[in-house]
Parts: structure tokens; sequence; C-alpha cells
């Protein structure tokens, strides 16, 4: 508002926005602030007879999210779809793709918990929502904390958004989408190093490697890259459809001319393998992603046309480390908990072009990254995978790292044993700022264990709770009662008594 201030007095500008926002002691929202702003414009530029003044040249803006009409109604009949007997929702329910009810009811975060455990049941404990008919701010917030957190779980992109954001999360069909749900899809591959690159790829990479290996089998010649612009014709569509249900397979579809008119018929054959049409024609011919990912993973849930004639030849040939996942496992809970913009699905796939390792970095150790010495995906040539790592190397050097004998090419080439000792190393130095920043809030007072066990004691006690630890290397830990008590004490809800044994045997 200090521009104005050349044409007008601050008793002016006072009077202006009282005359434009009555409550003046009330918060106002951007889009508010923006209205009060160009009101102010327009006196100024009426009072300078029309001629704008130096600050007013640049052209004022707002952005507004574009709202994919398709794209909404598509979210509405899948939640109408599988929310419409939920005990809380159903008095909601069904929603009007029409109007705005679905983002009005998503504003407290219930139906979006509960959305997460129609993708990955189980994943939240249902108790731990708030479902109250109207919530305060608090209240509110947690279900909203509940979700990005678990959202993060499951494996939703969830980048730049806060507790005041919605999230944009995965349709639950891609849930199936790896060698664990759907071990025929091992049918993809010839040898056991093609089985471990498929093990890494995203759920959306190993849809697009199903898609292409019916369609070569079908005699399609292209190659589909992508949701988008590959799909738009309707061809792949079709010759899919052909390969995968030979028994609906009709020449009509791909003698159809028209793009629109060869949609329509793919999505009449899809109905016929129940495929629940949640996108139209349109939305294939101008390339729908969102929509066609769904509609490819549908098509996938219903009739993936595998076999399980290799399974057991490629589950023999598979080493299963026990010890090694239970790391990878905890290493990519633990990177994505941090926040980067890149999602880790395998650690040991996933770091070797060193960027994620990079965003790792800079997460816990801000400003050791020079960034414009790193390469950002995707990276083509394998030197500057090499350059990333060896930026990564040289930083955990100067956090005085064991790294004896390592260097970037063993994190390009997935050493898994050098990985995860890098990644240890990084996850404890991680461990020692939390526990400098409490020493720093207690005074200057050194953070030792013994602290760290009294207070843990001391919370589970007061909570009326009786396990008790003696040191870290207590026996009676390995029952998991102390840890189940010590999180309910900080968290009630956490903790689902009824599921709990008393850890006797393994």
């Amino acid at each position: 508002m200090k521009a104005f201030s050349e044409m007008f007095s601050e008793d002016d500008i006072k009077t202006f926005l009282g005359e434009s926002n009555s409550d003046m002691g009330e918060e106002i929202d951007f889009e508010a602030f923006l209205r009060l702003y160009l009101d102010l414009q327009g006196r100024a530029v009426e009072k300078s007879g029309g001629l704008r003044s130096s600050f007013l040249k640049a052209t004022t803006t707002t952005f507004h999210h574009a709202i994919n009409e398709s794209e909404k109604a598509s979210y509405v009949a899948h939640i109408n779809n599988y929310l419409a007997e939920d005990k809380f929702l159903k008095d909601f329910l069904p929603i009007d793709p029409a109007t705005d009810a679905l983002f009005d009811l998503a504003k407290d975060g219930v139906l979006l918990c509960k959305l997460i455990n129609v993708a990955v049941p189980g994943t939240i404990d249902e108790r731990a929502i708030n479902t109250k008919k109207v919530l305060n701010p608090w209240e509110r917030n947690e279900n909203h904390t509940l979700c990005l957190n678990s959202a993060k779980a499951i494996g939703c992109t969830v980048v730049n958004i806060g507790t005041q954001d919605l999230v944009e999360a995965r349709i639950q069909l891609l849930a199936d989408l790896n060698l664990k749900k759907t071990p025929q899809l091992v049918e993809l591959v010839d040898d056991s190093q093609e089985v471990e690159e498929l093990l890494s790829l995203a759920p959306e990479k190993v849809l697009l490697k199903w898609m292409n290996f019916h369609l070569k089998k079908a005699g399609y010649q292209k190659q589909v890259t992508n949701f988008s612009t590959d799909l738009k014709d309707g061809e792949a569509y079709a010759h899919l459809l052909n390969a995968l249900a030979p028994e609906h397979s009709t020449h009509s579809t791909l003698d159809a001319k028209d793009p629109t008119e060869r949609a329509n018929k793919v999505l009449e054959m899809a109905e016929k393998l129940d495929c629940k049409r949640y996108l139209t024609p349109k939305d294939i011919v101008e390339g729908s992603p969102n929509l066609n990912l769904a509609f490819v993973a549908q098509i996938f849930h219903h009739r993936n046309g595998l076999t399980d004639s290799k399974t057991t030849t490629f589950a023999e040939m598979m080493t299963d480390d026990a010890e090694t996942s239970r790391e990878e496992r905890c290493f990519r809970f633990w990177m994505n908990s941090l926040g980067a913009t890149t999602y880790v699905n395998n650690v040991f796939e996933d770091v070797r072009n060193g960027y994620v390792m990079l965003e790792i970095v800079d997460k816990i150790f801000p400003g050791t990254v020079n960034w414009k010495q790193a390469n950002k995906p995707p990276i083509k040539m394998p030197f500057k995978q090499v350059e990333n790592c060896n930026q990564v190397i040289q930083i955990g050097r100067n956090l005085n790292f064991s790294l004896v004998n390592v260097a970037g090419n063993d994190i390009v080439a997935g050493n898994k044993k050098l990985i995860i000792a890098f990644l240890w190393q990084l996850m404890r130095f991680s461990m020692l700022q939390l526990l400098k920043n409490l020493r720093t809030h207690s005074q200057g007072k050194e953070i030792t264990d013994a602290d760290i066990l009294n207070w843990a004691n001391n919370k589970v006690k007061k909570a009326g709770r009786t396990s008790q630890m003696e040191s870290f290397k207590d026996k009676s830990l390995s029952s998991g009662i102390f840890f189940l008590e010590l999180l309910s004490a900080v968290e009630p809800r956490v903790v689902n008594w009824g599921l709990v044994t008393k850890g006797e045997t393994g």
C-alpha cells in the first residue's frame, strides 16, 4: 500500500479501505486484498486524470487454478461409488458434480482420510479421524496432517502441500501394480536383471510397460510413452482392448476415421469388461493424463491378460535379502518424510542419479548443496549422474562421514552396501542435529542418553502405564510394549490396543 502514498495521504487510504471493508480489524485473504488494491488503483487513475503513475504501469494479475470439469466429475463418481455406504459420509453423498460440493466436503479432511483407506485399506485407524459435524480449527488441522502424512506413506506425491491444501492422490487401482501384489507382472521381462528393474519402477511406469507389452503382441508399431498425447487418437486403446478381450473384438473401432467416434467405441468396449466410465470420448481426444491413467489402470484391474507360467521360475531367480529389504524400507520412509520434491519408490534405484541424495542433504543441512553444479532429472548422460553423486560424497566428507574408498561411481552403480552406509550416516547426522537443537532450547545443556531415557520413562508413567526401560539395550524392548505405551502417551489415538499382544514370541 506504500506505493499509493505519492497520491493519497494515510488517512485517505484508511477512509477508502473503510468504505470497501467495514471491519478493518478482520483478517482478509489474498483475493480480498487484491480487490482492495484494484479499488485504490482505480481511484489513483481517476485522480491522475486517467494517467497511470509509475508504480501502476505494471499489469496486475492474479492466478486461478483451472478446474478440469471432466476430472472433477470423474473424482465425484469415484467417491460416490466407493464411499456411498460410509456411516459418516452417507449423509453428504451422492455429491453433485455440477456444484462445488466436493471442495466443501473436503475442507474438514474427513473425506480425504476416507479415500486414503479406500486406496490402501487400513492405512488410517478411523478412530483417529475427527468426525464431528462441526470441527474447530485444531481438529480440522489434525485431520489434514493425518491425511498428508498417510498420503506420503502410501506413495502419493505431496509436494509443497501444507495442512491447508488438498492432496492430489493417485487412483487406488495403482496399488496392485507391483510384483508383490501381482506376481504375474514378471511376464513383462525376460531375465532376473530386468526383474530388479521392474521392482524399482513407479506404478505409472509399470502400467506403461504392461500396456506396451500387449500392444507389441497385438502388432501395434508405436510405443506409448505417456498417458496424454500418445493416446489421443484412440488407436492404442483399440489394439489393447482387442488383444485383451477378443470375445468383444470388433474392426469397427479401428476402422473409425474420427478420433471422437473411435474413443466412444473404445469406451463401449471397455464397459463390456465392467470398466466404469470415469472419462468421456472428449477426455481421450484431449489427452487428459490423469483420467487416461485411471482408465488404463481400470483395464489392468479387470483384464490384465497375464499368466502364471513364469512366476515360479522368476521367484526362484530372485534373491530375498530380508535384512536389506528392511533397511531399504526404513530409509525410504525416512527420506520421504523429509518432504523432498522427488518421491522415493525404491532407494537403491532412485538415488543412483544423485539428485534425490542432493535434495535430502539440502533438507538436513541447508546451504551445503551447490545447485548450479547439480544436474536435474531426467539425466541421460551417465557422467552427469556421476557429477551429482560426486558432490554428494564431497558433502559427506565435509560433514566428516566415514567414506574411505567411496566414490560417486559407487552410488551410480547401485552398490547397496555403500548406499546404506552413506544413508545411515546421513540419518545419524540428522538425529544429532535434532539433539543439538534440543540442547539449544535447554539453555545449552547437553542432551544425553540418560535425558532421553528419563523423558520416555516419565512420559509413560504419567500416562498411567507400567512399562519402564533400564537402557536402550534393555531386552524387554523386543516385545514392543514399551514403545507402544510411549506412542500412546504422546498421542492416545495412534495405538489400537485391540491389536496389541503380549509380545512373548517372535
